[in-house]
């Protein structure tokens, strides 16, 4: 049976779902089916709304089992082969009250059963079923063939005949279930039901117009698309811009707990405890005296969008690319006004924007849709923008678009004509009302751009000395010059965007806009003529100097750059004047330690001679003359370890006195 609940509200979200009404008539007890994939029952239990409308109730609403079909036929009383269905069906019920119409009367009895008997047709016999019934006391035979209507008059039978039926119904539509809502009341009332569907995310598509001496014109079409099994006609349809939580919950299938098995015993088992837009702006207006500029719109303010009178039209002017539409001297803007005038309901729905559209629309299952939503002039103007790293020598064309329209304007291409010629397409982020964007539509040929860059370190401008350490301070400079050429006979205003890279400007004119990653400087181009951009940025930058490594050379340095003053210079030539006699007293030590060494090594030989000598006079005159010469070197030895202990101690304390001499020293100065 049809459902009488047909689609009366659709409201598409950007999210996946789609919110849908349903509103229809039902009798008495009537019970109310709709069908819906299987993937979508979640949704629909978890978002469905039931309501009576006319005093009645709703009792119930119930849903096909997730069981597959083998085991929800296996539960039936009752098996219905694919043939011989009607006296297999019979024999199946022996003992079932039943009201049979044989001829023009009817009898009731209870089924005894169904058996086959022949029967003579002229010359031959035919086999033909014939069923028992029980009528009163006696057996009654009747030809099943003969039989007009057989009522079964019990209910429980009906009702198992019915689930089987219904059950192998369901199942020729393998992807469906269906979901049956049970009402209680008197007479004719009106059922309301709603919920939500995954649904295609709704889409949108500008066009914009563009005629020198008037305001830009803005055209807005919704994509719906009807991805369901049913058609959509006559829906009042809605559309909304934001981005609510959704997600998708398993409330179909079945859900079972585990349950602690209890033995017969005194104890009981206990069962477990089972989250690029411009942020600062010039304050100038957006329309200004250029030849380019489209005009601003008018009374913005309003919520509801009336259809769009022809505004007074200015001198016309033959297309770029044609003559006027259709020979009738009419525009391309006149005839879009009178031809797609729209009527778009609009309201803030908490964070959220609905486009209501006001008349009805028709969907048809498995099609899509183009439904205008918005025809409104626009405050705007025609600008150059020009960013190094999406076209290197020349800018984009551009509509400086500022969203006056009093709507939320959801993201969407857009194509773009002008004076009736296509010149090009773009993308459009997301606008709230006021807000700014630049649309990029075309390369601008007639404008050239070349940029040259130079990096400098600038004078220091600070020193610091502090811990045996000076410090200077200067800035990292950095100059982008851009040359633009307009080769066009038209005056332009060109926005240059120059990359945020943590540098400050120094000595550059202010940006007209700032966004998170650039500067947007704003110049304007005469026709036929050259102008030359400079930015500069600079960043802090310093070098160190150790002040235990400095000669005098680099004292005189500091001291001629003003990065110290005459009393450091002189602080620092005692400094170098104690390293130099550190010097001296370390090249005293290296000399003595290397002539122990050498002593060391000539008594190792002195020793080697006297134990290879024999015993003799001659002999004996030579070892007394080594042992000498022994006695001698262990003398200078001696002596030696006490210049070296000395000159230690002596290099120990300049060492310590330049330290202190060096630590002591602080000094700051700006230059």
């Amino acid at each position: 049976m049809p459902s009488p609940l047909s689609i009366r509200r659709v409201v598409l979200y950007k999210h996946g779902v789609g919110y849908f009404e349903r509103r229809g008539k039902v009798t008495g007890s009537e019970t109310a089916h709709l069908d819906f994939k299987a993937r979508d029952m979640n949704d629909v239990l978890k978002s469905m709304t039931v309501l009576d409308l006319n005093g009645g109730s709703v009792s119930a609403v119930s849903y096909d089992s997730t069981k597959p079909l083998e085991q929800l036929l296996s539960e039936a009383t009752i098996r219905i082969p694919e043939h011989g269905s009607l006296t297999a069906l019979l024999g199946q019920v022996k003992g079932a009250r039943v009201r049979a119409r044989v001829g023009g009367a009817q009898v009731e009895g209870a089924i005894v059963g169904l058996e086959s008997l022949p029967v003579v047709q002229g010359e031959a016999s035919v086999v033909r079923p014939f069923l028992t019934l029980l009528v009163g006391a006696s057996l009654r035979t009747f030809d099943v063939l003969e039989l007009g209507e057989l009522e079964f008059l019990d209910e429980a039978v009906r009702k198992d005949l019915e689930f089987y039926l219904a059950t192998v119904m369901s199942s020729y539509k393998k992807d469906s279930k269906r979901l049956s809502i049970l009402t209680a009341g008197e007479g004719s009332r009106e059922l309301f039901v709603s919920y939500v569907l995954e649904s295609p995310v709704w889409k949108t598509s500008y066009r914009i117009l563009l005629d020198e001496g008037q305001p830009p014109l803005l055209q807005g079409w919704a994509l719906v698309d009807n991805t369901g099994d049913e058609d959509w006609v006559d829906v009042e349809l809605s559309l909304i811009a934001g981005l609510p939580v959704s997600f998708v919950h398993d409330l179909y299938n079945p859900r079972y707990l585990r349950r602690p098995v209890v033995e017969v015993r005194s104890e009981t088992g206990v069962a477990p405890v089972i989250p690029e837009e411009a942020y600062e702006r010039s304050a100038e207006p957006l329309m200004e005296s250029v030849d380019e500029s489209f005009g601003s719109s008018a009374d913005m303010a309003s919520n509801v969008m009336p259809a769009m009178a022809a505004p007074a039209p200015a001198p016309r002017m033959r297309a770029k690319g044609g003559p006027m539409i259709g020979g009738s001297g009419r525009g391309m803007r006149e005839t879009l006004e009178q031809s797609t005038a729209v009527t778009t309901l609009t309201k803030e729905v908490g964070d959220l924007f609905e486009y209501g559209v006001d008349r009805p629309v028709t969907v048809h299952r498995n099609q899509s849709a183009l439904v205008p939503i918005l025809h409104r002039p626009f405050e705007g103007r025609r600008v150059l923008l020009y960013n190094r790293a999406t076209r290197e020598k020349n800018p984009m064309a551009c509509i400086e678009f500022k969203n006056t329209t009093g709507l939320t304007l959801e993201g969407g291409p857009v194509t773009i004509t002008e004076d009736e010629t296509y010149v090009g397409e773009a993308m459009l982020d997301t606008l709230k009302p006021d807000d700014t964007r630049f649309v990029p539509y075309a390369v601008e040929l007639s404008c050239a751009v070349s940029v040259e860059e130079d990096q400098e370190d600038g004078p220091v401008f600070r020193a610091r000395l502090n811990r045996g350490t000076l410090v200077v301070e200067f800035f990292h400079l950095r100059r982008t010059k851009i040359l633009a050429r307009n080769k066009a006979k038209r005056p332009q205003v060109l926005f240059v965007e120059h990359p945020r890279t943590g540098w400050e400007l120094k000595d550059t004119v202010a940006p007209a806009e700032t966004t998170d990653g650039f500067w947007r400087f704003k110049r304007e181009l005469a026709p036929s003529t050259s102008d030359t951009l400079v930015v500069t940025e600079r960043t802090k930058g310093h070098r160190q100097y150790y002040l235990g490594n400095l000669g005098l050379e680099e004292v005189t340095f500091f001291l001629d750059s003003r990065y110290i003053d005459p009393r450091v210079a002189q602080a620092l030539r005692d400094v170098v004047a104690m390293r130099e006699k550190q010097s001296n007293v370390a090249r005293d030590l290296q000399r003595l330690n290397e002539e122990r060494t050498q002593l060391f090594k000539d008594q190792e030989r002195i020793r080697s001679n006297i134990d290879s000598l024999k015993s003799g006079a001659s002999q004996r005159e030579l070892v007394e003359r080594f042992v000498t010469k022994l006695n001698a070197q262990e003398d200078r030895l001696e002596g030696i370890g006490r210049e070296l202990e000395r000159l230690e101690q002596e290099r120990i304390r300049l060492q310590a006195e330049v330290n202190q001499r060096i630590e002591s020293l602080s000094y700051e100065a700006d230059l």
